[in-house]
């Protein structure tokens, strides 16, 4: 069995794992990445992701806020754009109270959208004429380019294995048991997505996650690629659904478009019904029919992928420490990743932690 010690372990080379590994070795931490599959193959999984900061926390906006610059910074540092330009629109009746929040916050600009300019920013809609809003520093995460520079910069400190399980030794480090080698660490964060709970569960910390299961619907734009494409979120209800999410890839010839719905897991707690997959994929097509007609409704693409929500908000997020292991877990994540990263690293190396980030704070209600 292989054997290794360095100063913190990663589990999960997610995006939130990737960009924790990323602030710990720029801090000067030696650190050891362990993730099962490619990095970002699962929850992270994807062309692309929203960048948004409308939430109705007031604090998770703000936070978010902290992320966006940060993946500023990640951009000029790795040469390559991380966050497009082209906004973020939603729809819907929560229009008016998410500006009310974002407009309190600084480098955050936010705007009512008249249906020209709707239409300007979003060609693919329908018609539509309820109330509409532009994040301008919103906009579409490029997902690969972002797990593809991280993963680079982490090197060596990627290890491609299953962690088994943790424990803490009598030395006061903490035991990582994979299944082909043993690492000591003196801290260890986990950010495993489905696998955090079980492994929290093992010494003995139970996390309140509801687990479910998403998939996320592919459709080929049409005719030429629109120059600029916002992503969307609709929860106006006009195109029959109350909640809808969207993002282009790339080169804006694809659109990527999820439903809030997800999918509960079967009593053995891992697997779900496919054919209730195949049911949120046929409403996604058929929200694409009536509200983006600049889509050909036959998909192109699937991403199938596990979710874990907490039960304060769909938006919520956690992190629980417990003796040198550090948990997060909650959904949505990936634009939050940046400010996670530093919050992560810094309460491995200082033992410090945001209290918006413990638990009893529930950041992220409803």
């Amino acid at each position: 069995m292989l054997t290794s010690t360095t100063d913190v372990a990663v589990v999960g080379a997610g995006i939130v794992g990737l960009a924790t590994a990323y602030e710990l070795t720029r801090a000067g931490a030696s650190v050891t990445v362990y993730e099962a599959g490619a990095p970002g193959g699962g929850q992270s999984a994807g062309d692309a992701r929203i960048f948004r900061h409308a939430h109705a926390d007031a604090r998770l906006a703000g936070f978010v806020a902290r992320s966006r610059a940060i993946w500023r910074e990640w951009s000029d540092t790795f040469g390559t754009e991380l966050v497009s330009p082209d906004g973020a629109v939603a729809l819907g009746p929560a229009v008016e109270s998410r500006m009310q929040v974002l407009r309190t916050l600084a480098d955050v600009t936010v705007r009512p959208l008249d249906a020209a300019e709707l239409r300007a920013r979003l060609p693919l809609l329908a018609p539509y004429d309820g109330p509409a809003m532009l994040d301008e520093t919103g906009g579409a995460i490029r997902t690969r380019a972002a797990v593809t520079r991280l993963s680079a910069a982490l090197g060596d400190a990627l290890v491609r294995d299953h962690v088994l399980t943790l424990r803490r030794t009598a030395s006061g480090t903490v035991e990582v048991r994979t299944g082909t080698r043993r690492g000591t660490h003196a801290y260890v964060v986990v950010c495993a997505g489905l696998g955090t709970a079980p492994l929290a569960h093992g010494i003995g910390l139970s996390l309140p996650v509801q687990v479910s299961a998403h998939v996320r619907v592919t459709f080929a734009v049409r005719e030429a690629p629109p120059r600029r494409l916002a992503t969307l979120q609709d929860s106006s209800g006009a195109f029959g659904e109350e909640g809808v999410y969207a993002a282009p890839v790339p080169d804006n010839s694809r659109y990527g478009v999820g439903l809030a719905a997800s999918v509960p897991v079967n009593d053995d707690g891992r697997s779900i019904d496919p054919a209730a997959l195949d049911a949120l994929a046929t409403r996604a097509a058929d929200y694409v029919r009536v509200a983006l007609p600049g889509l050909d409704p036959t998909p192109v693409g699937h991403v199938h992928c596990w979710v874990t929500t907490l039960p304060w908000g769909d938006d919520g997020v956690a992190v629980w420490e417990d003796d040198g292991i550090a948990f997060v877990a909650g959904h949505n994540l990936y634009k939050q990743a940046p400010a996670l990263g530093v919050e992560l690293a810094a309460l491995a190396m200082t033992g410090t932690l945001a209290d918006e980030l413990r638990p009893a704070a529930r950041l992220g209600r409803d």
